[in-house]
Formats: structure tokens, C-alpha cells, sequence
């Protein structure tokens, strides 16, 4: 029996985490077998500032899972995140001989003409996802091989990221010995593992609250319907935290950790915190009360933002399904009932689904990017035209014939 082992390394801005799984030939659900971590990166915001702690989280990360595993890391798939990211929808268009049945050659051109699209020098694609095709104005169609038509469209979702960034953080990466297949966006990456194909059909965001950024994707009618990076994340919450408060950052993020609420609601004046506790410096007690309002202004601001990415496409209050969160924004007590005031959608916290071997390690929402890197992985047919740090066309074209069979 053939076994197949991908490695997820989500490169985060306050953490590396690494997921090493693996899946038998004729088995439909990954056997997760090494799991590493590392507190702290060099990135900022999605972009590489320090390569030297960025290759440190990454080694450490990597050889914690590779201990584990026992296994050599190989088909290691990269998150990318950051301001930079911008993505569109856009269309493909080629003609077909007269009664000639649409073949896969045709398809690929159709992707190929959706790649053509005005950029700048200074960006590069990293994903185009077909979203569905359209054979002679009939819209709709999922796989359009075999039919007969004389023009044929795709219409496609496009991600790209400005090309400095890409190259910054595929060096840094390969200086910690690392060989990367492919890049993926972190949204996307984590909505692998933690929607249903009946959640994506309804209509579902998923939002990635992550430590500098925000990643979200909209799923409807089973394909990615938007995508978007939004430049805030927990760390502001504890930024904001320690102005507050006139304290230092790392006391801030343990009081946001232990005793952060994303609303005040339940607490009283009366409930406060002894930041002595924290740090032997410090002398004053602080209120929860306060904290928690400073918590939720934040929260307030990076929901408004969200809902003016759905509103552009006009799903602000549409989708079904509702808001799945994930990352380690995504753990402060109370803020899945924020999220359904301020979206006015339903809301939860996204768990990885249909997993085998560590599960219990994986029970967070912090390690959410990295399975669904490492599940991503495993499935060719999701890995698409995408950038690569070695692009080999000609298995991109080997991949997209194999997802088309």
C-alpha cells in the first residue's frame, strides 16, 4: 500500500506550527503522526523582518514534528498571509472547433487565458482556483469535459502577492533547509480543514484571526466566492491592552490570556486583577471590566471591517452558514457571541474535521492553518496553478489534467 506524507508549516507572526501527516492509498481521512510548535517569528504582518528568528522558529518547529514523526519531510506546503495579498475574480475565454467535444487541453487553455490578467512587475500569482465553467452561455457547470460547445469561459478566483514578499519569505524558508511544493493562502489553507462540502454550498466565511492579520474567505455554492486580508489581528488587542493599562507588552498578553472577555457584559467594576502577579514591577490592580472594553472596541473595529469586505460582494448578512473562526484570536473567551452582534450571522469556532492519529494535540484553533496545509497537501486536486519555489510547469499541467479525470 501506497502511504503518502505532507508536511503543513504554518509560518505565523507570533508562531511557527508544524503538522506532519499521512494517508494510505484507499483511506479518505489524513493519519496525523508529528506535531511541533514554535513561540515566536520574524515576520510581521505576513512579511519577513528578522530571517534569522524566522529560520530558528522554523528549524525548531520542524525538527519537534520530525522527532516525532519519524519520518524524512517531504511535499512541504508554506502559509502565506499578509497586506500584500489581493485576489479577484476573473474570466477566461476560448474557443472550441465546430462539433468538437470540449477536451482537457481546452480546459487548461481556459485557465491559462484566466492568468492573463494586468499586473504589475512587482506581483505574481499564487493561486487561481476555477470557480465553474460556462459552454455557450449555459453557467453553472463544474466539469465542462466531454461536452460539446463552441465557447467556453471559466470563471476564476485569482490571488496574487507582491513578488519582494514572496521571495523574502521563500529564501528565509530555504535557509532553514526547507524544499517548498507549494504556497497557500492561510484562510484558504485553514478553511481545508474545517468546512463541510455542505457548509461551503450554503454560503460560509471563514475568518483567521491571526496574530498580525486577519485572513478571511467566502465559500457559496461549494467554491471560494472572495478572499481578503485584513491588517488586524490579537496582537493589536494586546497592544492596545498594554496602552491601556501603561504596561509592557508581554504583561499584557498574559492578561489578555488569562483573563481576557471579548465583552463586558457579565463583569463587574468589582472584579479586577492584581498585575503583580505578572510582573514584580508592577503595582497597580486593574479592572477586568476595562480591560474587557478595550478588548471589544478592538473586536468591534475588525468586525465592521469584515462585514465591509462582504458587503462589496455583496453576501453582508447572506451566508447560511454563517462565520467559522479559527486561530489563536480566535480562543478569547465570549467572542463568538461578538461575532454574531456585529457580522449578524451565525458564528462558531472551527475544529479540524475527519483526522486520525494526535488529535488531542490538535484540539485548538491555533493549529487550524497547518492541518489544513498539510491536508491541502494530500489532495492534488486542490493544488491548482499556485506558485512554487522551483515552478515546474509541466506537474502543474500533470495536476490539473489529473483533477479534471
Amino acid at each position: 500500500m501506497k502511504e503518502r506524507i505532507t508536511v503543513g508549516i504554518d509560518v505565523g507572526s507570533s508562531q511557527v506550527v508544524t503538522v506532519v501527516g499521512h494517508r494510505q492509498e484507499g483511506e479518505t481521512h489524513p493519519n496525523i503522526i508529528g506535531v511541533g510548535s514554535c513561540v515566536g517569528s520574524g515576520l510581521r504582518k505576513g512579511v519577513v523582518t528578522d530571517v534569522e528568528e524566522t529560520v530558528t522558529a522554523i528549524t525548531s518547529a520542524l525538527e519537534e514534528a520530525e522527532r516525532m514523526a519519524g519520518v524524512p519531510m517531504e511535499n512541504i506546503y508554506i502559509s502565506i498571509n499578509g497586506e500584500h495579498i489581493q485576489s479577484a475574480n476573473t474570466r477566461g475565454l476560448v474557443s472550441i472547433a465546430a462539433r468538437a467535444e470540449i477536451g482537457n487541453d481546452d480546459v487548461l487553455r481556459a485557465i491559462d487565458s484566466a492568468q492573463t490578467v494586468a499586473l504589475p512587475a512587482n506581483r505574481e500569482i499564487i493561486h487561481v482556483i476555477p470557480r465553474m465553467f460556462i459552454v455557450d452561455g449555459q453557467d453553472g457547470i463544474k466539469d465542462p469535459v466531454g461536452m460539446t460547445g463552441i465557447r467556453l469561459e471559466v470563471d476564476a478566483h485569482v490571488v496574487t502577492g507582491s513578488t519582494p514578499f514572496i521571495k523574502n519569505l521563500q529564501r528565509t524558508i530555504e535557509q532553514a533547509g526547507v524544499r517548498i511544493t507549494n504556497f497557500v493562502l492561510a484562510p484558504l489553507a485553514a478553511s481545508t480543514a474545517v468546512l463541510s462540502k455542505k457548509q461551503k454550498e450554503l454560503g460560509v466565511v471563514v475568518i483567521d484571526i491571526g496574530a498580525g492579520t486577519t485572513g478571511m474567505v467566502v465559500f457559496e455554492d461549494g467554491d471560494v466566492y472572495h478572499s481578503a486580508i485584513i491588517p488586524i489581528g490579537s496582537g493589536h488587542i494586546t497592544a492596545d491592552i498594554a496602552i491601556g493599562l501603561r504596561t509592557a507588552l508581554s504583561t499584557a498578553e498574559q492578561v489578555k490570556i488569562e483573563y481576557g472577555m471579548a465583552s463586558p457584559i457579565t463583569l463587574s467594576d468589582k472584579d479586577t486583577i492584581d498585575l503583580s502577579k505578572f510582573d514584580k514591577t508592577e503595582d497597580q490592580v486593574a479592572s477586568r471590566r476595562y480591560i474587557a472594553e478595550i478588548i471589544e472596541a478592538r473586536l468591534i473595529e475588525l468586525f465592521l471591517m469584515i462585514k465591509t469586505e462582504l458587503r462589496k460582494v455583496g453576501r453582508d448578512g447572506m451566508l447560511p452558514a454563517g462565520a467559522v473562526l479559527v486561530g489563536g484570536g480566535a480562543k478569547l473567551p465570549g467572542i463568538v457571541e461578538s461575532a454574531k452582534d456585529h457580522l449578524g450571522l451565525p458564528a462558531q469556532i472551527g475544529f479540524p474535521i475527519e483526522l486520525h492519529g494526535m488529535v488531542d494535540r490538535l484540539d485548538d484553533p491555533r493549529f487550524t492553518t497547518a492541518i489544513g496545509l498539510m491536508m491541502w497537501g494530500m489532495d492534488e486536486t486542490k493544488t491548482m496553478p499556485t506558485y512554487a519555489s522551483d515552478p515546474n510547469f509541466g506537474a502543474v499541467l500533470s495536476r490539473i489534467k489529473n483533477w479534471f479525470k
